[in-house]
C-alpha cells in the first residue's frame, strides 16, 4: 500500500505542473476573449455581461492553475482566499454597474446594430 501511495505521489508531482500551466493558459485566453467581447458588443449591458462572466471564470481558472503549481499549502490557502474574494466581489460590482445604468435610464440596443429602420422608408 505504501508503494502505491509513493507511485501516486510521483505521478502527481509529474502531472500537476503541466496541468497548472494549462489552467493558467486557459484562464488567460478566456480573459482575452472577454476583452474582445467588451470591445465588440454594442451597449453597456452586453459589454458588462461579457466582462463579468469571462472575468470571473478566467480568474478562477488562473487561480486554479496557480494553486496546482503552488509550492506549499500556505500559498494554496492564500490563492483560495483571493478566489473567494473575487467570486464575491465581481458579480456584486457587475450588478451595481448594471443597476446604475438602468437607474440612469440607459436603454439596451435591441435588434441589429447598424441596420436602418424600415418603417420610415415605406
Amino acid at each position: 500500500m505504501a508503494d502505491l501511495l509513493n507511485q501516486l505521489a510521483l505521478v502527481w508531482e509529474t502531472v500537476r505542473f503541466p496541468l497548472g500551466a494549462f489552467f493558467c493558459l486557459a484562464g488567460a485566453l478566456l480573459c482575452i476573449v472577454g476583452t474582445v467581447g467588451v470591445l465588440r458588443f454594442p451597449d453597456i449591458y452586453t459589454r458588462l455581461h461579457a466582462a463579468s462572466i469571462t472575468d470571473t471564470s478566467g480568474a478562477g481558472l488562473v487561480l486554479l492553475g496557480m494553486a496546482l503549481i503552488a509550492p506549499g499549502w500556505l500559498v494554496v490557502a492564500k490563492v483560495i482566499a483571493i478566489g473567494l474574494f473575487l467570486f464575491l466581489t465581481s458579480p456584486t460590482a457587475s450588478h451595481a454597474l448594471a443597476n446604475a445604468a438602468h437607474t440612469a435610464g440607459v436603454q439596451p440596443i435591441i435588434g441589429r446594430v447598424g441596420q436602418a429602420d424600415d418603417e420610415g422608408d415605406a
